[in-house]
Formats: C-alpha cells, structure tokens, sequence
C-alpha cells in the first residue's frame, strides 16, 4: 500500500472540507503577526519593524501552505515522494523562514513590559535552555527520522489522521528548535558559539545523508510503499535536504555577530572592563 486511506480534499462530517481549518490556522498566524509588526512599528517608530522580518514570516506561512493544502497534500497521501517533499517544507524550509521573522523579538517589543520580564525569564530558564541546544534540537529532527522510516511509526501514522497531524506538528516544532539554535536572530541564551554551531549542522547534514542513502539502498526501512517510491523519496529528502542545511548555513553566516573577546582582554589587562560586557557570561 503506498498511499493514506484518509485522503485530503474531501469533506469532513460536518461537510467542511479538511484543508479548510489549516488554511484558516495558517491566516490567522499570518494577521497576528501583521498585526503585533504594525504595533511594533507604532510604539516606536524610531525603530519600527524590519519588512525583511515580515517578509520571512509570510514566505514560511505560504511555504507551510503549499505543503499542507491541495495539490501537494492529496499527493503526499497517495505517494511517498509527495510525503518526502511534504516533510522537507514543514520540516526544513518553512522553519528557516519562520525563525528568521525573529517572533520573539516581535513579541518582546509588544507585550507590556511586565509581560515582557516574565517571557525573557522563561527563555533564561533552565529548561528552555536544554530544548533550545542544537543537540536537543538534532536529536528530535534527524533521531526523530530514524524512529519514523526505520520503525512502523510511518505506518501508523498512515491509517490514524491524529498521528498524521501530529506527525506535522513535531516536523514544524523540532524543524524550528533546530534552525533557531543554529542561525535564529532572537535571543537564545544557551546558543553555542559559531564554531559550535557548525559541527552540530555538519553533523545534521551527515545523519540526513545516512537516513536517505539507508533508504535508498532498502537497509532497515520499514515504509510501506512501492519500492520506486522509496527510493524516489530517499533522492528528494538528500538532495532536498542539502540544499535547506546550505540555506541554513548560510543564514548562520548572515546572522553571526562577531563578539568582542579580543577587546575585552585587552581592556582586562589595563584594569579596564568595556561597557557592555559587564554581566557577561563565558
């Protein structure tokens, strides 16, 4: 059997098509962050809110659109491919797109400034810091493939609509823990340096390229799909995925700062501490 029995595009019990309420989920996220920028950029037009921001945010919002509405999403019922390019929109480059709108950033410059203080000490939180590690973050993305393709995950999720949703649902959160660790413009207390970042996306890259080439080659996957599908799928997600981990990479280079270290030790030597540095950590 190579396809879901619950195919997308016909009418739930109430007569309501079932892409209509993510089509609708979709445009609400879309109008609440139209809507938090035109209050950022009110409150303090000095600053304003960068259209660059809001532009990224969009783009992932029809990314996610695109991979979740016909025609793709009848396809990625019916063919494994149509899921492997489904898993690489909501997994890989919808993430991206999203976590380089910087939402928390939005959020910060919008909430009152109680609100604010309370949502900066859960990003400082110990548990907020250990899910937004890269290495928290790569083992649910690419360990979270493992178990899928190489279990019968992948085939319960294909009679059940709830695991297939929720299925979405950890590709679109782990996708985005992984690109905001890595190259995300929001405040990330618990973000290694550059050098760090690096080896965590090489060492992505190096599971994504194992996964795809062990499915290619039949070794341990247990999807149920014609065998052309399967490989077919396996060419989309290694060529596919290269090409989202070069986006990130490169976003990574965009977004890097260089940190003042070398200043900072030279005004230690004088006795001096430079401003800004003074609470600091290592």
């Amino acid at each position: 059997m190579g396809h879901h029995p619950h195919e997308h595009g016909h009418t739930a019990g109430g007569g309501t098509p079932d892409w209509l309420p993510p089509a609708l989920l979709l445009l609400a996220a879309a109008g609440a962050y139209l809507l938090l920028a035109r209050r950022a950029r009110h409150r303090n037009p000095a600053l304003g809110w960068s259209r660059w921001r809001t532009g990224w945010f969009l783009g992932g919002i029809l990314l996610l659109g695109v991979a979740l509405l016909p025609p793709v999403a009848p396809y990625a019922h019916q063919d494994f491919r149509g899921h492997m390019a489904q898993h690489l929109l909501i997994g890989m480059y919808a993430p991206l797109a999203l976590v380089l709108a910087a939402p928390v950033t939005l959020l910060l410059r919008t909430l009152p400034a109680s609100r604010a203080r309370r949502l900066t000490a859960v990003l400082h939180s110990p548990p907020a810091r250990v899910l937004a590690h890269p290495s928290v973050s790569l083992v649910l993305s690419a360990g979270g493939l493992a178990v899928l393709y190489f279990t019968p995950l992948y085939n319960a999720t294909a009679t059940d609509p709830t695991a297939h949703w929720l299925l979405h649902a950890h590709f679109l959160l782990s996708g985005c823990l992984f690109a905001y660790a890595i190259a995300g413009p929001d405040p990330a207390p618990a973000r290694p340096g550059v050098r760090a970042r690096l080896v965590y996306l090489g060492v992505a890259i190096a599971a994504h390229a194992v996964i795809s080439q062990l499915m290619y080659g039949g070794f341990w996957v247990d999807v149920h799909a014609p065998v052309d599908q399967v490989r077919g799928g396996a060419e989309v997600m290694y060529y596919g995925g290269d090409l989202a981990e070069l986006l990130l990479a490169g976003a990574l280079v965009a977004t890097w700062r260089p940190e003042p270290r070398r200043a900072a030790g030279r005004g230690a030597g004088r006795g001096v501490v430079p401003a800004g540095n003074v609470s600091a950590g290592p």
